[in-house]
């Protein structure tokens, strides 16, 4: 049972096939450079080097958001064309779950993955391990830090916080939530695809056509226009 698990969802490319309870093989990469002239080839080039062809694949799973929109759809789109093309199961998975899970799968109290949204704005929820296995306790929500911050100080156990944003936030969350707020090692940063596969491997296929990616909000372009067309309904 061979899982191929993509993840462009944030700067972050990751490209995973596990078979059974084994990763076969991992490429990650952390740079500013365009996943939808990189993940293909990424894709080819560790199924050649792990002698897996298209046809021992067993499943499909992609980080399905929220990040980068242009990110996630890359990822999304990949994913979907390679399971119908395939005729094999399609999972989507949080974006967040997996950034999570790959940095606090042994930490006692609660992780809070983030990605940055820009005007103060990160994605964030919050998830919790038990028996090995990751719950999310807090939705994936697009949130104020400082709001989150202010959710957060209420809590009677620490808070992990992880992601390769987190140096943008990170003095607002040790001043205001002190020895609450505890930070993930550098090199916990990258959420995993071998982690990502995990999960997606005893998750329920999805359809294919209707699958979309979790976005939480609209493409700001988007919203504008709404916005604009709505004031200009009001004022008819």
């Amino acid at each position: 049972m061979k899982i191929l698990a993509i993840d462009t969802s944030n700067l972050v490319l990751g490209i995973a096939i596990i078979d059974q309870d084994k990763v076969i093989g991992e490429y990650i990469t952390n740079l500013k450079k365009n996943h939808s002239v990189r993940a293909m080839p990424a894709i080819e080039m560790l199924m050649k080097e792990c002698d897996v062809s298209p046809t021992d694949l067993t499943k499909i799973v992609v980080a399905k958001g929220p990040g980068s929109y242009t990110g996630v759809r890359i990822g999304v789109t990949i994913a979907k064309t390679l399971a119908w093309t395939l005729n094999i199961p399609l999972v989507g998975v949080s974006s967040l779950q997996v950034l999570a899970a790959s940095a606090g799968r042994y930490f006692p109290g609660s992780v809070s993955p983030l990605f940055d949204a820009r005007r103060g704005q990160i994605y964030t929820g919050l998830f919790k391990f038990t028996n090995g296995n990751v719950e999310q306790v807090e939705k994936d929500q697009l949130i104020l830090a400082k709001d989150w911050v202010s959710r957060l100080s209420s809590e009677q156990e620490k808070v992990l916080f992880t992601g390769n944003d987190l140096s943008i936030h990170k003095e607002l969350f040790e001043t205001e939530l002190k020895e609450i707020a505890v930070f993930a090692d550098y090199a916990d940063f990258n959420p995993r695809p071998s982690v990502l596969a995990r999960l997606g491997q005893a998750m329920e296929a999805e359809e294919v056509h209707p699958f979309t990616p979790n976005y939480i909000r609209l493409v700001e372009a988007e919203a504008n226009w709404l916005k604009a067309n709505n004031k200009e309904l009001k004022e008819e």
